[in-house]
């Protein structure tokens, strides 16, 4: 009964104008119009239709359609099942029930429990797909309680753990290395997803990744660097602050400074955009009021100008610097449009 209530509760939001669920922010106004709820849905659809089918097994599916996405499906999966996430949809629940079902599949599929590693090796910069498909399958398993999901998740998560440097930061590798701001905000968020989901995740690492955060600080500008001592960068404080938020630090002084900052530094064509506007939206988002108020309609008129329509679906091709492809750009792109919604319980305070 409670599937099915779901079901038509989805339904109801994707057909409706701004609808609110799920604990929405104090004071939010920031409600979804038809238009962007006509792309969001022209997006979800473009989405769909881009899985890739498993061959030899019917029930699992991925995604990545650009060459620079197909070499990272795990990463690919875990960003487009956020975006259907997003707008409500479960494994077996709402109109692309069945693609999110497939996509938990795959990631399941992926990992190996006796390591914590999704596929065969760690390659190349591997821990940013760590990162996001371990976020997807967090949220996952804190909606639904499927018991596939634990104890994999349990898994991957303890990789995160073990591999935190000294300084208290992540980088590319699953080892105790370097470390970098933009690999560290996955795994904060990855961590933060886990334990509202009921895995077990040490305060002792928490503390140290905001110890880290916030030697990347970058007083003079108000910003944050990739690495401490670094210049700050948009994608970067945006990552940042992020991370401090899901740490738990809403209301810190070095959040409120990070979000001036991306006020200051936004632009349509600044590199990174798609990467930093996928950690800025929840970012501005958490803190509500003006901030959200402000930072919504100002992303949403970019985005709607330059989305692409093919009949009734709508796309976004890759954007500046580190675009990827047009799966990774519609999913964030997605995401975002989507945010009023509340959907996803990551980003509630």
């Amino acid at each position: 009964m409670a599937g099915i209530i779901r079901f038509w509760t989805v339904l109801l939001s994707l057909g409706m104008v701004g609808l609110l669920l799920a604990a929405p922010p104090k004071k939010d106004k920031i409600k979804v119009d038809a238009e962007t709820e006509k792309v969001i849905k022209g997006a979800l659809k473009y989405l769909a239709s881009q899985q890739r089918i498993d061959p030899k097994d019917k029930k699992v599916g991925y995604w990545g359609v650009s060459r620079e996405e197909s070499r990272y499906p795990v990463a690919m999966t875990g960003y487009t099942l956020m975006a259907f996430m997003s707008t409500g949809n479960l494994p077996g629940e709402g109109p692309y029930g069945k693609q999110v079902s497939m996509g938990l599949n795959y990631l399941l599929q992926q990992i190996n429990e006796d390591t914590g590693i999704y596929g065969t090796r760690a390659y190349g910069q591997y821990m940013y797909g760590h990162g996001v498909a371990t976020i997807a399958l967090a949220e996952l398993y804190g909606q639904t309680k499927d018991p596939r999901i634990r104890k994999k998740l349990q898994s991957v998560v303890e990789r995160v753990v073990v591999c935190q440097n000294s300084q208290g930061g992540w980088r590319y590798r699953p080892v105790k290395r370097d470390a970098d701001i933009s690999v560290t905000v996955l795994q904060c968020v990855a961590l933060r997803a886990a334990k509202n989901s009921g895995i077990d995740v040490p305060q002792a690492t928490l503390d140290k990744a905001v110890k880290y955060v916030k030697a990347c600080f970058h007083p003079s500008t108000g910003g944050f660097s990739y690495q401490p001592g670094s210049s700050p960068g948009f994608a970067r404080t945006a990552a940042a602050i992020y991370s401090l938020q899901v740490c738990g630090l809403y209301d810190d002084d070095w959040v409120k400074s990070g979000s001036k900052y991306l006020f200051s530094n936004y632009r349509d064509n600044q590199e990174w955009f798609v990467y930093g506007n996928f950690y800025a939206a929840p970012a501005q988002y958490m803190q509500g009021g003006d901030t959200w108020g402000k930072w919504y309609p100002m992303v949403k008129s970019n985005l709607l100008k330059t989305v692409k329509r093919e009949r009734d679906n709508y796309h976004w091709n890759s954007v500046g610097r580190g675009g990827v492809g047009p799966v990774f750009t519609t999913s964030v792109f997605t995401m975002i449009l989507a945010m009023p919604y509340h959907y996803i319980p990551l980003y509630q305070r």
